[in-house]
């Protein structure tokens, strides 16, 4: 038995990780606290995890308050309506980019990978004026179209072309001669072994749909078509100050979608982004 694998470091590594890991836990424990404490308690000088009256009826007023199961569900059917699209168009663009050799592929993938350079803020006035000429203001369908083909639709095909080009060319080699189309050598061999490309690039793509803030804010008006990020904001008094039992509340429902699909995910994201840079 080496010195690293003995009881008592294995200890000592354990301690320490705890301890480093307070400062990113503590911050998630604030807020489940706060979730079933009183507004006037939240800021108590007591400053205790454990609330003296636990207020479970916040969770009720969360959906009272405004209609947030209907901003729920805007905001889970928008973010799964999204990660299917930019899978369906990353998965195809990636591999075109890989392995289809065609004038101009290089000088593509060069300005796909410079839109990564443009932030959002630059791009959000053009994009109003865009959707305001086609009538889509006030609609989901900018919170779906402009993720799939704006910035994080081209690192959804970088991730995807990263990872076609590493996988070993003979295996193409051999599904042609037993007489398979490019679509065929796609569909039967690339796709099925990128999977873990594929959970990677869903998982990122949710989360991005899930926490989009600006654009809701710039194209929805209706409180009913809200998601989440904007219905957070939306938990103020009368005076415009933040009701922040609510939106504790409402922010410790709105994680766990995030926590479940990032959990179920985890691996495929590491081994993903070990992989895709084994060849560029």
């Amino acid at each position: 038995m080496t010195r690293f694998q003995s009881p008592f470091v294995r200890i000592c590594w354990y301690l320490s990780l705890a301890i480093l890991a307070v400062p990113f836990v503590f911050p998630f424990l604030w807020m489940l606290s706060g979730a079933v404490k009183s507004q006037a308690e939240i800021f108590s000088p007591s400053l205790s995890l454990l609330p003296q009256t636990w207020h479970w009826e916040n969770y009720a007023e969360v959906f009272r308050y405004q209609p947030f199961a209907r901003q729920y569900f805007n905001s889970l059917y928008i973010a799964l309506v999204v990660t299917a699209g930019s899978l369906f168009i990353s998965s195809l663009a990636g591999y075109a980019l890989a392995r289809i050799r065609f004038a101009g592929s290089g000088l593509l993938l060069l300005m796909l990978i410079s839109a990564l350079m443009m932030p959002e803020e630059v791009t959000i006035i053009p994009n109003f004026f865009l959707m305001k000429w086609l009538g889509l203001m006030n609609t989901h369908m900018p919170l779906i179209l402009l993720p799939m083909f704006g910035s994080q639709g081209v690192m959804a095909t970088f991730l995807m072309r990263q990872y076609f080009t590493a996988l070993p060319p003979e295996l193409e080699e051999a599904a042609r001669m037993d007489g398979l189309s490019r679509f065929g050598i796609f569909w039967k061999v690339a796709l099925p072994l990128s999977r873990p490309a594929l959970a990677a690039v869903g998982i990122i793509t949710f989360l991005f749909s899930w926490n989009l803030f600006l654009e809701p804010l710039v194209f929805l008006s209706d409180i009913e078509l809200f998601t989440l990020p904007l219905a957070l904001s939306n938990f103020t008094d009368a005076y415009g100050l933040p009701l922040w039992h609510l939106q504790m509340a409402a922010t410790s429902l709105a994680v766990v979608p995030i926590l479940i699909v990032y959990i179920a995910a985890q691996r495929q994201i590491v081994e993903s982004f070990a992989l895709s840079g084994v060849k560029g």
